[in-house]
């Protein structure tokens, strides 16, 4: 992590990461890069409808093969690359038959290294192979909900899930979260956690550079009046006067309450919820 001279009460506190020598390119290969629009929590008559997105710097989307449908087909990292877009480090892949594409990276991958997605691939960090092929205790990453529906599970900076076991064609994973699911064990996974796991301990230290990452201030209900939170009114300072935690729109939320749908189509899936309250 890196440090700053406190000039400034900001520059104090301002924890970033020390990228220097972990980073191989400052440009991002333009033919894997385009233009698009930010969410900004609006929609198309320009009203908020998701609060306190906005703003912003500028950003250049690059366009991360999350569908690895490349199999069988050997790589080798050509560079490792930050992405704005996300918290873990990408990396350009350059394939044996000469193609390129960008890949969300596992720690401890460098510059040279070889992966391939292929199920008879060796389980070591970057390769990707089915949950059927993983033996019990593997880290995996870039997990699919559905065969052949590319990834979408476990791809923020340090996260992993682990295999607990295989049975009648299903794969049993313990989730970032906690919770235990059952996927099908067709459902192919990367080997390994994802990068730049020291993401959790920046300090942003002020309020303007939450701002050029396009958050915008968070109001405390309790701070508001009656007609626009449950948690406001009240003469000076209050708590918010209710035993169970409330959302704007008067909806149960945090403290261990239960906020997942009763008739949620992946609850057959499930084996246990996940562990709520603060974790030592």
């Amino acid at each position: 992590m890196k440090t700053h001279r406190p000039t400034t009460p900001s520059q104090r506190q301002n924890l970033t990461i020390d990228y220097r020598g972990r980073l191989s390119a400052t440009e991002p290969r333009k033919a894997l890069t385009r233009g698009f629009r930010r969410a900004v929590g609006r929609n198309r008559a320009g009203r908020i409808t998701v609060r306190h997105q906005g703003g912003g710097h500028k950003r250049l989307y690059r366009e991360i093969d999350f569908k690895y449908d490349k199999r069988e087909i050997p790589a080798r990292v050509e560079t490792v690359e930050y992405d704005p877009n996300r918290s873990g480090l990408i990396g350009l892949l350059l394939y044996a038959d000469g193609e390129r594409r960008y890949t969300l990276l596992p720690a401890g991958l460098k510059i040279g290294d070889r992966l391939t997605v292929s199920a008879a691939a060796e389980v070591k960090p970057g390769n990707r192979l089915p949950l059927a092929k993983l033996p019990a205790g593997t880290f995996i990453y870039n997990l699919e909900v559905q065969p052949e529906g590319g990834a979408k599970l476990v791809r923020s900076a340090g996260n992993f899930a682990q295999v607990l076991g295989n049975d009648a064609g299903y794969a049993t994973v313990q989730l970032p979260s906690s919770e235990v699911r059952r996927f099908r064990d067709r459902c192919w996974a990367s080997v390994g956690t994802v990068s730049n796991e020291e993401q959790r301990l920046i300090n942003i230290g002020k309020a303007g550079r939450s701002r050029w990452l396009g958050i915008r201030p968070t109001v405390r209900g309790s701070a508001m009046n009656p007609v626009d939170h449950p948690y406001g009114g009240g003469e000076g300072r209050q708590g918010r006067g209710l035993r169970r935690a409330k959302s704007l729109w008067g909806k149960p939320t945090g403290k261990g309450q239960k906020t997942r749908r009763a008739k949620k189509y992946s609850n057959v899936f499930r084996v246990s919820r996940r562990r709520v309250g603060k974790r030592v």
